[in-house]
């Protein structure tokens, strides 16, 4: 992830586990990103439910950013089970969000 820390991921994690009280916020953090971070975060997404392996993640950022028809906070929010597939993502890449999870609690 060249872009998008794992720290930018895990709270958007978070986030998305509260949406009933955080969905604003989390919209507006998704909205603040780059292009490029927005993109690398719907890559691992995408990573973590299956529809690209690992090894494909820069394949996966590509296509995030020119076949995006939808803010990508829309198409996020509405993607099921997006705090797991976040979290699956990163694990896939090699990454944890745990620790950074904690520590934002």
């Amino acid at each position: 992830m060249e872009n998008l820390s794992t720290r930018a991921v895990a709270q958007v994690i978070l986030m998305s586990r509260e949406l009933d009280r955080a969905e604003g916020e989390l919209r507006a953090f998704i909205d603040r990103m780059t292009e490029e971070q927005q993109a690398e975060l719907v890559a691992v997404m995408w990573i973590g439910r299956g529809s690209f392996e690992p090894e494909e993640y820069d394949e996966a950022v590509n296509t995030a950013l020119t076949e995006a028809t939808t803010p990508c906070a829309d198409y996020l929010l509405g993607t099921p089970h997006l705090s797991d597939n976040l979290e699956n993502g990163l694990d896939a890449l090699g990454f944890s969000a745990t620790d950074e999870e904690d520590a934002l609690l």
